[in-house]
């Protein structure tokens, strides 16, 4: 089963460094990284970066239209205002079918903020005490959504994705 997680960091870089510490933490076995996405926000700046680490060749990678339609909803909606509402209704439903709630996108609407990042990741198979060691001391906050079996395949179909 895949988790997906989204990882605050205090600061515009943190997240990079923290998908480091996961790619070692992959070559160890200890994790397996699926898919991933960087967002930093340096302070001044009226929306983030976004960085997309999927490879399309690489199996259980969602691809840009998933990572595109999660940032739109979590950073870009809310900029443009309430003459899109009904699709965006619609858009969090299709996303709460495959196990991505209105309160998540919320609650990291609200925690990344300027002069911060966040690291989104699709991942499976990780030995929690060590990764878990492996970020004690780091100013990461997680905010995680778990994926059922039936929800991740929904939403590999929904981005024309399969294992």
């Amino acid at each position: 089963m895949a988790t997906l997680t989204a990882w605050k960091f205090g600061s515009p870089y943190g997240a990079d460094d923290a998908l480091a510490t996961l790619e070692k933490l992959q070559s160890e076995a200890l994790i397996q990284v699926q898919d991933a996405a960087v967002v930093s926000w340096e302070p001044g700046r009226s929306k983030p970066k976004t960085r997309e680490m999927h490879s399309t060749k690489k199996a259980g990678a969602l691809g840009g239209g998933f990572w595109g339609l999660l940032f739109g909803l979590i950073f870009f909606i809310p900029i443009l205002g309430l003459a899109i509402g009904a699709a965006t209704g619609a858009l969090f439903g299709s996303l709460a079918d495959v196990g991505i709630s209105d309160s998540f996108i919320n609650s990291v609407r609200q925690k990344v903020t300027p002069g911060t990042s966040a690291l989104f990741l699709l991942s499976s198979d990780a030995v929690m005490d060590r990764v878990a060691t492996e970020f004690k001391g780091t100013d990461a906050e997680l905010i995680s959504t778990n994926l059922s079996a039936d929800q991740e395949a929904t939403l590999r179909e929904a981005f024309g994705h399969e294992d």
